[in-house]
């Protein structure tokens, strides 16, 4: 990989939790913010999704802008999207407190992206499962100056494919506007509740689920949408297989006219499967078009050497552009 391309790189998928929401949500006893300087904060069930006083990691580079532009100088990394980490965008909160907290979020996201001397771009994150989030999504283009949006897999109850969604896909396919699909909950309850295993098993299973129902509820054959999926779309792509065979063989599956690997050809997804092997078979399914760089940066479960990820595929170096920074240029305008 050449020293250019390297400084080129645009990762798709990073987190910022800025102070200015930190210290709104701790003046509402929903945050507890004395271990910051530890890289720790605690937030309330309904903000975090996770048991209270669960101890949230906060790198850094979540809310000091300069920390996280001299680690990208060091990663060769030269644009960033930016979302909101799924602890915060109250996938079980009642919805009322869910868009205060993620219109809040967004204000505060977009000023710390502003700070970024043009390499940060926000992704505002939208409500789910409630009437508003189509005006959450609209606020984020138009007036926020948000390069796209992020989304999580559930929200209030409802699933992707619940039809309070559907101003929402149509909007975003109106406006052909890049859409980051990450998991904000998972399935599973108390035997997810050990070992990290919430973000090591859950998330990628949940991206799965989530899918699933936008495929199989019609979603994506109703809406052209342009949707990257987080950590390499998860379980997804080995279940294309079996997917494919419920839509031939199961007459309730069969609810779109097309088998569900037509439509996951559609979608893209980045590169933080954290294996090489996978990596490569990522790239062979979807083409090198619709794989796009990820990082999951600043997270401990993070690729911090996304340089040495690309050198190593093995696809011409105008493929390896494509992942690492053309398509995402395209996609988000740049």
């Amino acid at each position: 990989m050449t020293s250019e391309t390297t400084g080129r790189l645009f990762d798709v998928h990073t987190h910022a939790t800025p102070t200015d929401l930190l210290t709104w949500l701790a003046d509402r006893g929903l945050a507890d913010t004395t271990e910051v300087d530890h890289g720790v904060v605690r937030l309330a069930s309904e903000i975090s999704g996770v048991p209270e006083g669960t101890p949230i990691p906060l790198h850094r580079a979540q809310y000091d802008v300069a920390h996280r532009l001299a680690d990208m100088d060091r990663m060769g990394v030269s644009r960033q999207a930016v979302s909101l980490p799924p602890f915060v965008t109250c996938s079980g909160a009642e919805p009322e407190l869910a868009r205060e907290v993620v219109a809040r979020g967004n204000d505060a996201l977009a000023a710390f992206a502003d700070r970024g001397t043009g390499r940060l771009l926000a992704l505002g994150t939208v409500p789910l499962g409630i009437t508003e989030g189509v005006e959450e999504a609209r606020r984020c283009l138009d007036e926020l100056g948000c390069a796209g949006v992020a989304i999580g897999s559930h929200g209030a109850g409802r699933d992707l494919d619940d039809p309070v969604h559907e101003p929402l896909w149509e909007f975003l396919a109106e406006r052909d506007a890049f859409v980051f699909l990450h998991p904000n909950t998972v399935s599973g309850g108390a035997r997810l509740g050990s070992y990290w295993l919430p973000q090591l098993v859950g998330y990628p299973a949940e991206t799965a689920l989530a899918v699933s129902r936008l495929i199989f509820g019609g979603v994506l054959e109703r809406h052209e949408l342009t949707v990257c999926l987080a950590h390499g779309g998860g379980c997804l792509p080995a279940l294309a297989g079996r997917l494919d065979l419920g839509w031939h063989r199961k007459d309730v599956a069969r609810t779109v006219p097309l088998p569900p690997s037509a439509y996951l050809r559609r979608l893209y997804v980045d590169s933080a499967t954290f294996s090489p092997l996978l990596l490569a078979r990522l790239v062979e399914d979807f083409g090198p078009d619709q794989v796009l760089l990820g990082t999951d940066y600043p997270f401990e479960l993070a690729d911090f050497e996304p340089a040495a990820t690309l050198a190593a595929l093995e696809v011409s170096p105008a493929d390896r552009d494509r992942v690492a920074s053309a398509t995402a240029r395209k996609l988000l305008g740049q």
